[in-house]
């Protein structure tokens, strides 16, 4: 599952990297904030440094004309420890160079803040091949359910003490993009593919009626 020439125009992966070690990768609001506008401003043929804008709104940064997108981007989330995106090749090679270029300009931005040197995130990122139909119609809730370990750490095992709250939880977590499946009108949901956001709705299962497969399926990527 690593990254390297795996990819093909066209289909989509579940790409998911974590901090060296299992360390902290955000330790403050700021550094998911930062790694949001990344997503959006890596995802370009002609990518713009964001330490070169000198734009104090974040928000603006969502507005700002691009000249080609290489990747779709389907869906995220963030963890203080680790992420995964869901990416669809448009050009090849464009996975790879979208995520070494979020990865090396996010650890830029780490290192310098926290004043520490060396690589934040594992060496090859790791990926999956989303070909199965029944993965597909899935994937985005999967991705979504992370942030769910946060607050209901037995999960993986079947325990959920209330899954009602922990949906309400889930929709109001601001580092990933259920928000933008619930029709939020954040700036945010710019780093989406409106088109591939769409396709992955279609049918979507509820996250309390997919929590099992879910455990499962992690569990399978950490085997």
């Amino acid at each position: 599952m690593t990254s390297i020439n795996r990819f093909a125009p066209d289909e989509i992966y579940h790409c998911y990297n974590r901090g060296v070690d299992r360390r902290i990768t955000f330790t403050d609001h700021s550094d998911y904030k930062r790694f949001m506008e990344l997503l959006f401003l890596c995802n370009d043929k002609k990518m713009v440094q964001r330490s070169s804008l000198n734009i104090k709104d974040r928000n603006k940064i969502y507005s700002l004309k691009k000249d080609q997108e290489i990747v779709l981007i389907g869906a995220y989330c963030l963890m203080p420890n680790h992420f995964h995106i869901l990416i669809k090749e448009i050009v090849e090679g464009g996975i790879s160079l979208f995520m070494n270029r979020l990865g090396n300009s996010y650890t830029k931005y780490f290192n310098i803040k926290y004043k520490r040197n060396g690589n934040l995130f594992i060496k090859p990122f790791s990926s999956k091949h989303v070909g199965d139909d029944g993965y597909f119609s899935h994937i985005a809730q999967y991705i979504h359910l992370n942030p769910i370990e946060l607050f209901e750490p037995g999960w993986k095992d079947g325990n959920v003490r209330d899954i009602g709250e922990s949906g309400n939880l889930l929709g109001r977590y601001p580092y990933g993009s259920l928000p933008d499946y619930l029709n939020s009108n954040r700036q945010e949901n710019s780093i989406l593919n409106k088109d591939f956001v769409k396709l992955l709705s279609e049918d979507l299962p509820s996250l309390s009626n997919i929590l099992q497969d879910a455990a499962e399926y992690y569990h399978n990527l950490e085997t």
